[in-house]
């Protein structure tokens, strides 16, 4: 279960699965038609958005190997190389993250990098024959991924959110049927890198 801290005076935690239990089912159906229909008439492309956000991930590894770069070299050149790539980044971020409430960008900044980072820890697995630990990589991956997309489409209430813990993904949550697969279920949906 992901608990998630409070921004307000109250040290009591926020339980985003109680959040996500108030997210029905019907609400998540007429999220997707409304979509399709803007989709229909071509006022939403979220292809390009899809990309975008996949060159976001992208970058932010950039940064990381810029870091790291640095320190293994001892070359402080790298810390400028990242500084400017930081800097691309957060442009191309405020495309994606228009609510900024709380720690919303950092919210979805994060999400981006784990998926990409747990992605890649699942691919390294597929590459050593370790297919059934690569499967379960890449389903937390997704689902990651589709978080993402649930709080920039506002799918997800995030008033009062402070931050995710470091133990936000539980095996228990696993379930094929929970509200993070209702999410991977509206970006298979909405989200289709394929439009032309």
């Amino acid at each position: 279960m992901v608990i998630l801290s409070e921004r307000s005076e109250s040290k009591d935690p926020i339980n985003i699965g109680k959040i996500m239990a108030k997210i029905k089912s019907t609400d998540v159906s007429e999220l997707i038609n409304n979509f399709d229909k803007l989709k229909k008439d071509h006022k939403l492309d979220l292809s390009a958005d899809e990309d975008l956000s996949i060159a976001i991930m992208n970058l932010v590894s950039i940064e990381e190997h810029f870091f790291f770069t640095a320190e293994k070299t001892e070359d402080k050149k790298y810390y400028d190389l990242l500084a400017g790539v930081r800097e691309i980044r957060k442009d191309l971020l405020k495309k994606l993250v228009k609510e900024t409430e709380g720690e919303v960008w950092c919210i979805s900044k994060h999400l981006l990098a784990s998926s990409m980072r747990v992605m890649e820890v699942g691919t390294k697995e597929l590459g050593r024959g370790h297919k059934k630990e690569a499967y379960e990589l890449f389903e937390k991956a997704y689902e990651l991924y589709s978080l993402f997309w649930g709080v920039n489409l506002k799918a997800i209430p995030t008033k009062g959110i402070k931050s995710i813990p470091e133990k936000a993904l539980n095996k228990k949550d696993a379930g094929k049927t929970g509200t993070l697969s209702k999410f991977k279920d509206l970006v298979k949906k909405v989200v289709d890198c394929c439009i032309e």
